[in-house]
C-alpha cells in the first residue's frame, strides 16, 4: 500500500497537524495488517508557485500523450501529479490559516490541479482525470471551525472538497484538533477528543485502500 503524506505546516513534524495525520495513518496500517506499507513524505512549504513556462504551457491545448515541457514548474508538476497517481491513499496534513489553506498547501494544489492532465475541460464542465482513492485530511487551527462552539466560518472544508472533486478525487474525509492556540493542558484536552473521533470513525469504516 502506498500512502503519499503532504505535509503543510511550517512547522513540520512538529506540528499538530502532522501529529494527527500520523494517527490516520496509525489506524490505516492498523485496518491492514499484513500489508507492506511505502510512506512517501511529500513537504510542500518550500514548494516554488507555478511560474511563467507553466502558464504559457497550460494557454495551449496540449497532445493526448504530452506529459509536458521539462522546463521551470511544469516539470515539478509533472512529478508532483506523478507521486499523488501512484499512491492508494493520501493524508494532508494542513493547518488553517486565516480560515483557508495556507499557501503552501494551494501551491501543491495549482501543481497538481492541470488541464488536460487531471481534469478536463467537456461541454458540461470540468471532469477529473484521476482515480478516485482516500483522501484522510488531518486540520489543525487555533480556534473552533466545526459544531455549536465554532467561533470562525468553515472556508477550508467545503473548498478542498470541490478543488479536490475536480480532478476525481471524489472520497474525501475530514478530522481536525481545534483550539491548538490555548493553554498547554487544554491542548491535551483538545488532541485526545480529536483522536477519539478518529477511533469513532475508524471503529465503522474499514478504508478500502486500492491500486490508483
Amino acid at each position: 500500500m502506498k500512502i503519499l503524506r503532504v505535509i503543510c505546516s511550517p512547522r513540520g513534524t512538529s506540528s499538530e497537524s502532522y501529529r494527527l495525520s500520523q494517527t490516520l495513518i496509525n489506524h490505516l496500517i492498523d485496518h491492514h495488517r499484513g500489508s507492506d506499507f511505502i510512506i512517501t513524505e511529500r513537504g510542500v512549504t518550500g514548494l516554488a508557485h507555478i511560474d511563467a513556462d507553466y502558464a504559457e504551457a497550460m494557454s495551449k491545448r496540449r497532445e493526448p500523450d504530452d506529459t509536458g515541457s521539462t522546463k521551470g514548474t511544469l516539470f515539478r508538476s509533472e512529478q508532483l501529479i506523478r507521486e499523488l497517481e501512484n499512491a492508494d491513499c493520501v493524508v494532508i496534513a494542513t493547518p488553517m490559516h486565516n480560515l483557508m489553506v495556507p499557501s503552501a498547501l494551494k501551491a501543491w494544489l495549482d501543481h497538481v490541479i492541470q488541464a488536460d492532465r487531471t481534469f478536463r475541460i467537456t461541454h458540461h464542465g470540468k471532469v477529473g482525470a484521476l482515480h478516485d482513492r482516500p483522501v484522510y485530511i488531518a486540520i489543525a487551527s487555533g480556534g473552533t471551525f466545526t459544531g455549536v462552539d465554532a467561533q470562525q466560518p468553515d472556508f477550508i472544508r467545503p473548498w478542498l472538497t470541490t478543488v479536490l472533486a475536480s480532478i476525481g478525487l471524489l472520497n474525501v474525509k475530514f478530522f481536525s484538533v481545534e483550539g491548538t492556540g490555548q493553554k498547554p493542558e487544554v491542548l491535551n484536552v483538545i488532541r485526545a477528543k480529536a483522536e477519539r473521533e478518529t477511533v469513532l470513525y475508524f471503529s465503522s469504516h474499514t478504508p478500502q485502500l486500492q491500486s490508483a
